[in-house]
């Protein structure tokens, strides 16, 4: 039962520079898993509906998504879980922590401007985890770039080989559809940016006659010319090097108009990796072995407004997961029991019996997770690869309504507990830092703290150079740093030491001088080069 319930599982993340289209994508994926009927809009005045995996306010007022969303749905026999993350860069770190919980990655590649800054970043966070990558170029409905040179610019600038699967027909005002050349057959879509395209007309063979009647005689001949240069140049997709990710299998479409999409999700569950070995401290970890376990890779309070609830979300790695059975939290070393636990679609919640590897489970949280906990039925087990990185924007929390202190000190924390951004508290005098990678972090903080806990705080700039974790084997040594540095020192939510340095050179000097001492850029000490990344 274990094995075949994991052989259904598809857990994906979506991903991508900002604007490339990952939000409509992750609407059409839905709309074609059935699992809504009409895909709303992220940005568009003319459709009223706003996307459903942008459920917080502010998301829905800037268009932007700004927070991981979980949503799963059945299709074709597959149980499909996609998390939908941040594309702005200001949020990289939650789309990092969200990489460690699936199994494989759809990036979405603007057709217009190619590879993009942040593509990058994600792609080498990816290459990093070896996680398997299918690339999704969108907007063929523009006027964009070639393909060929497209496809070019991904080996590239990616680092990793390409295949396609499908190709497009016409670009722009003459975009036809794409030919999906896995499956060998052609499919023409109405333009329909809401519901699904009903007149799908579906031919086997390439030289049917009636490419031509149906794309024109020019663009048929262009598109058999394409398809041969295509099989010649390119070997033959190889699945086993797709899911060792050296292998990214692409695809054209246009995702507002529904083009491509269905070839994508049909290829995508059939080729995808299902749940996947996972790396403990300990050991190991295989999805088949009959004990639960689990790890938090993300935490949101006021999911609902109207119940001021905290979720964390899990990501079963092992055995089966139980509705009201006792697992062991190894950081606090105690028992929890979880009477509610929910399946996600965005932001609708549904009460879960039971869950098994790669599916996302939603536990009600009263304060005793933190990014990176695990669960498990009694072995002592922790889970790697949940980092914070060293921020680089800091302001100081000053409260503008003492009557609210204990609304901000909750909104801060919790806040912080997600891992919106970082809380560093520096004494004497309990002074609070927030600390991010970006300015967007303390609007959602500010507004945030308004909405949900009713409290008001001024954010004061901090001219920091970088915040960074210290460690030592010698204790002596340290506690010396601390004590001469102690203007420059405050602790994060674990109490661990960190120093603020004021400029590269001043933290250039201090590591010099204190040898003794070692300089973290990311709290996950092992993967310090990661942080290298951001």
């Amino acid at each position: 039962m274990v094995t075949e319930e994991i052989l259904k599982r598809r857990t994906f993340a979506i991903i991508s520079h900002p604007d490339a289209g990952k939000t409509t994508l992750t609407e059409k994926l839905l709309l074609f898993g059935g699992a809504i009927n009409t895909a709303g809009a992220v940005k568009s005045n003319k459709i009223n509906k706003t996307a459903t995996s942008d459920f917080l306010e502010i998301e829905k007022q800037r268009g932007i998504s700004v927070a991981t969303s979980v949503m799963g749905f059945e299709y074709a026999g597959y149980k499909v879980n996609i998390l939908d993350t941040p594309g702005h860069r200001d949020f990289a770190e939650d789309t990092y922590r969200t990489l460690s919980a699936v199994d494989s990655v759809i990036l979405v590649v603007d057709s217009v401007k190619g590879v993009e800054e942040q593509t990058r970043k994600l792609m080498q966070v990816c290459r990093m985890r070896n996680t398997p990558v299918i690339i999704f170029i969108n907007k063929m409905d523009r006027e964009g770039r070639d393909p060929y040179e497209l496809l070019d610019e991904l080996e590239q600038e990616l680092n990793i080989h390409v295949r396609p699967l499908s190709w497009p027909i016409g670009m722009g005002a003459q975009f036809k559809g794409v030919y999906n050349i896995y499956d060998k057959e052609l499919r023409l879509f109405s333009v329909n940016k809401t519901k699904m395209a009903k007149d799908v007309v579906e031919i086997e063979n390439i030289d049917d006659a009636q490419v031509d009647q149906l794309v024109g005689p020019k663009f048929a001949v262009q598109l058999r010319e394409d398809v041969e240069f295509l099989e010649g140049y390119y070997e033959n997709f190889d699945l086993d090097l797709y899911r060792e990710a050296y292998l990214a299998p692409v695809f054209f479409g246009s995702a507002i108009n529904n083009f491509g999409v269905g070839e994508l999700l049909d290829t995508f569950v059939k080729v995808a990796p299902y749940p996947q070995p996972r790396e403990a401290s300990q050991r190991e970890v295989l999805p088949d072995e009959d004990a639960f376990s689990g790890f938090i890779f993300k935490i949101h309070a006021n999911l609902d407004p109207n119940h001021r609830d905290r979720i964390a979300f899990c990501r079963v790695c092992s055995g089966k997961f139980e509705r009201n059975k006792f697992y062991y939290h190894t950081r606090l070393d105690k028992k929890l029991r979880f009477s509610s636990p929910t399946s996600f679609m965005a932001n609708e919640k549904t009460l879960l019996e039971e869950a098994w590897p790669g599916d996302v489970v939603g536990l009600y949280d009263t304060g005793s997770f933190k990014i990176g906990d695990t669960l498990t039925e009694g072995e002592l087990l922790h889970y790697k690869g949940l980092p914070s990185f060293s921020p680089e924007i800091f302001k100081e929390v000053i409260n503008r309504d003492p009557f609210k202190t204990k609304q901000l000190e909750k909104g801060i924390r919790q806040l912080t507990d997600e891992g919106v951004a970082q809380l560093f508290v520096q004494q004497p005098g309990s002074r609070k830092i927030i600390g991010t990678v970006g300015e967007l972090q303390f609007d959602v903080i500010k507004f945030r703290l308004l909405q949900e806990y009713g409290a008001t705080a001024d954010l004061h700039n901090l001219n920091y150079y970088k915040a960074c974790w210290i460690t030592s084997e010698d204790k002596e040594a340290l506690a010396r740093f601390i004590s001469f540095k102690g203007s420059s020192i405050a602790y994060d939510k674990d109490e661990n030491p960190v120093f603020f340095a004021d400029t590269a050179w001043v933290l250039r000097s201090v590591q010099e001088s204190y040898p003794a001492l070692k300089f973290h850029f990311t709290s996950d000490f092992k993967l310090d080069a990661a942080a290298e990344v951001y």
